[in-house]
C-alpha cells in the first residue's frame, strides 16, 4: 500500500515522463537543448503563480486575484520610477516596491478570507476585476526601457546559456518544499488545510497560517511580474491575463487537492513544467492558436477529473487496508 501511495502522489511525474518521451519520439525539435532550455524559461511565470496558488490551495482557500497582482504589482513600481515621482526610484527600490505591492494585496486577500469572513473565491475574484481594471487605467499603453538591474531577473543568462529566471524558480521551488515537509510552519500550513477545526483545538492560529500564505502568494505573484517585465523589457496591462486558471490546472496537476491539506511544491514544479511542455509541443507542431488555447480548457478539466479520481482511489486504498486489517484481527487466535 505504501508503494502504491507514493505513486499516487508522484503521478505527474510519470505523466511527465511518458509525455516527454512521447514527445521526444513525434515533435520535430523537441530534444534540442535550445528547446529543452526554452521550455523551462517560459515556464517560469507560470510556475511563480502555480506556486501561489498551490500554497492556497493547501488552505483549502483559492486566489484568483494573482494574475491581476502579477500586473499591478510592477506596474506601480515603475509609474512611480517613471511617472510618479519627480527624480524617479531607484531599480532596487522599484523591485522592493513591487514585492510590497504583492505581499500588501495577499494580505489583504488572507485578513479578508479570515477576519470578515469573505468567501476566498468571491473576495478574490473581485480583486481580480478591480486590479486588472486600475492597471488598464493606469497604463494604458506600455511602459518600455526599463531598468536593467529590475529586468535582470527575467532577462540575464547565466552558465551554459542557462536563464537566471530558471535558476531562480528551482531555487524557489526547492526551498518552499524543504519548508513544507521539515518544518513546523508547513506541518502548520497542511494541517490547517486539512482539518481546521481540529487544528485551531490543537492550538494552531489558522487565522495567521492562512493570512502569511495569501501573503505569500501575493509576493509570488509580483515575482512573476518581474519576471514576466524582464522578458519584454515592458510593462503593459494585459501581463498575465487568462493565467489564473492554468495555474490552477498546475497546482491540482501536482498533487494539489481541492479540498486543502495535501500537496507538495515539488508536485506544483511538475504541474507547470507539464503545461509548459504542451504548450510548447503544440506550438512546435503548429497547431492553431484557437485549438491551443480550448487545449487548455480541457487541461484544466482533466486536472479536476485527475483529482477526484486520486481522491476515490486513495480512499480505497486505504478501506482495503482496513478491511484487512480486520480480517486478520479476527482470524488470529485468541489467547486463553
Amino acid at each position: 500500500m505504501r508503494l502504491q501511495l507514493v505513486v499516487l502522489d508522484n503521478l505527474i511525474w510519470l505523466i511527465l515522463i511518458l509525455f516527454f518521451l512521447v514527445n521526444v519520439f513525434f515533435t520535430p525539435n523537441f530534444l534540442s537543448y535550445g528547446n529543452i532550455v526554452n521550455i523551462f524559461y517560459h515556464s517560469t511565470i507560470l510556475s511563480m503563480l502555480v506556486l501561489a496558488q498551490g500554497l492556497v490551495l493547501l488552505t483549502g482557500n483559492i486566489d484568483l486575484s494573482i494574475e491581476s497582482t502579477l500586473a499591478f504589482a510592477p506596474a506601480i513600481a515603475m509609474l512611480l520610477s517613471t511617472k510618479w515621482l519627480p527624480g524617479g526610484l531607484n531599480p532596487y527600490l522599484a523591485i522592493l516596491v513591487t514585492l510590497t505591492v504583492g505581499g500588501l494585496v495577499g494580505l489583504f486577500n488572507g485578513v479578508s478570507v479570515t477576519k470578515l469572513g469573505i468567501n476566498s473565491f468571491i473576495h478574490t475574484l473581485s480583486i481580480l476585476i478591480i486590479l486588472r481594471g486600475l492597471t488598464l487605467f493606469f497604463v494604458p499603453f506600455a511602459i518600455y526601457k526599463l531598468s536593467g538591474t529590475y529586468t535582470f531577473l527575467g532577462r540575464a543568462r547565466a552558465f551554459a546559456d542557462i536563464p537566471v529566471a530558471v535558476i531562480f524558480t528551482l531555487f524557489v521551488f526547492f526551498t518552499l518544499h524543504i519548508v513544507l515537509k521539515n518544518t513546523p510552519f508547513g506541518r502548520y500550513v497542511l494541517a490547517t488545510g486539512g482539518n481546521p477545526r481540529a487544528s485551531y483545538i490543537s492550538g494552531i492560529d489558522t487565522d495567521k497560517m492562512v493570512i502569511v500564505i495569501f501573503l505569500f502568494a501575493g509576493a509570488l505573484a509580483a515575482v512573476a511580474g518581474m519576471l514576466a517585465a524582464g522578458r519584454q523589457d515592458a510593462v503593459n496591462n494585459t501581463m498575465g491575463k487568462d493565467m489564473v486558471l492554468l495555474s490552477f490546472a498546475g497546482a491540482i496537476l501536482g498533487g494539489t487537492t481541492l479540498s486543502g491539506g495535501r500537496g507538495t511544491a515539488l508536485g506544483m514544479l511538475g504541474g507547470a513544467l507539464l503545461l509548459g511542455m504542451i504548450s510548447n509541443s503544440l506550438t512546435l507542431i503548429g497547431i492553431n492558436v484557437f485549438l491551443l488555447y480550448a487545449t487548455y480548457g480541457i487541461l484544466i478539466f482533466f486536472a479536476v477529473l485527475l483529482d477526484r479520481f486520486k481522491v476515490k482511489l486513495r480512499e480505497l486504498l486505504f478501506h482495503r487496508e482496513n478491511m484487512r486489517t480486520l480480517r486478520e484481527l479476527e482470524t488470529a487466535p485468541r489467547g486463553k
